[in-house]
């Protein structure tokens, strides 16, 4: 008896894309890193949570422990919005720490060898980090800042105190909330690039947004003028401020110069990152 052997055909070989590395495919790897990492869901869902329940939570209790009743007429002692949105002083600690760890953690891990091995050029990698945080910061922190504000309203209403969104300086305050939100962000991912440390950039950012702010209160009142409007966290509140703070800087430019400052830290991130080994 004979046998006739029947050859299988064999599976092609995957076939491995190639390309070039463009900055819009390691913005989709950076995509790909930011969503699939486990800290992210939990770090993010800490600022939302800080924003859509702290906020309504601050802004009730303001509310009841300040004279004010049902059908009370009295003058607001705090704008609503602002009311609503100032758990952003807690939300920005969370996201800015995320941004640190997202430079950081790949350093820790070593992985960031890999991530500048696949783009030589390496500045492309700082660039679109620096690009999906801030826009996932921007999307979900400004859903957000409409929740609270919407949410904070509903309850300032029972006390005749809620404002609405076309009200002078409201929307500013609401929408600016996202944008303040998503220049922390580019300020972690700014420092983490910078020190590479995640404790260390923890320490310089908390310094930075919260610590120098309190001590500038100890400067002699004829430096004060000069120093504290133009702080990072001073300059970039004063786009949250409803009634515009005169000992500021206007909303618009303080805003300005707080983008100058990630923007500088960014730059000088970029450098370093080009002369200093992974």
């Amino acid at each position: 008896m004979s046998t006739t052997a029947t050859e299988l055909p064999q599976a092609a070989p995957a076939r491995v894309q190639e390309g070039k590395v463009t900055q819009l495919r390691v913005i989709n790897s950076e995509w790909i890193k930011l969503r699939t990492l486990r800290s992210t869901p939990i770090t993010l869902l800490v600022a939302v949570l800080l924003m859509v329940a702290l906020g309504p939570l601050l802004t009730w209790a303001n509310a009841a422990h300040s004279g004010g009743g049902p059908g009370d007429h009295g003058a607001p002692i705090v704008n609503g919005a602002e009311l609503s949105l100032f758990p952003y002083h807690f939300a920005q600690l969370a996201i800015g720490v995320l941004g640190v760890l997202m430079v950081t953690g790949e350093y820790s891990t070593g992985m960031i060898r890999a991530s500048l091995s696949a783009v030589p050029k390496r500045l492309p990698v700082l660039w679109a980090k620096a690009v999906v945080y801030a826009v996932v910061v921007l999307v979900l922190m400004t859903i957000a800042s409409l929740v609270a504000f919407y949410s904070g309203q509903a309850i300032l209403s029972h006390y005749s105190r809620s404002v609405t969104l076309s009200e002078p300086g409201v929307a500013r305050v609401v929408l600016g909330t996202g944008l303040y939100l998503a220049v922390v962000g580019l300020l972690g991912v700014a420092l983490g690039a910078l020190i590479r440390n995640g404790a260390g950039a923890i320490s310089t950012l908390v310094g930075l947004l919260l610590v120098i702010p309190i001590l500038s209160n100890l400067l002699p009142s004829s430096w004060a003028p000069h120093i504290v409007p133009y702080l990072p966290s001073n300059a970039g509140g004063a786009l949250l401020n409803v009634v515009p703070d005169p000992t500021l800087m206007s909303p618009w430019g303080g805003f300005a110069l707080f983008v100058g400052y990630a923007v500088v830290l960014l730059a000088v991130a970029g450098v370093l990152l080009k002369r200093r080994d992974a």
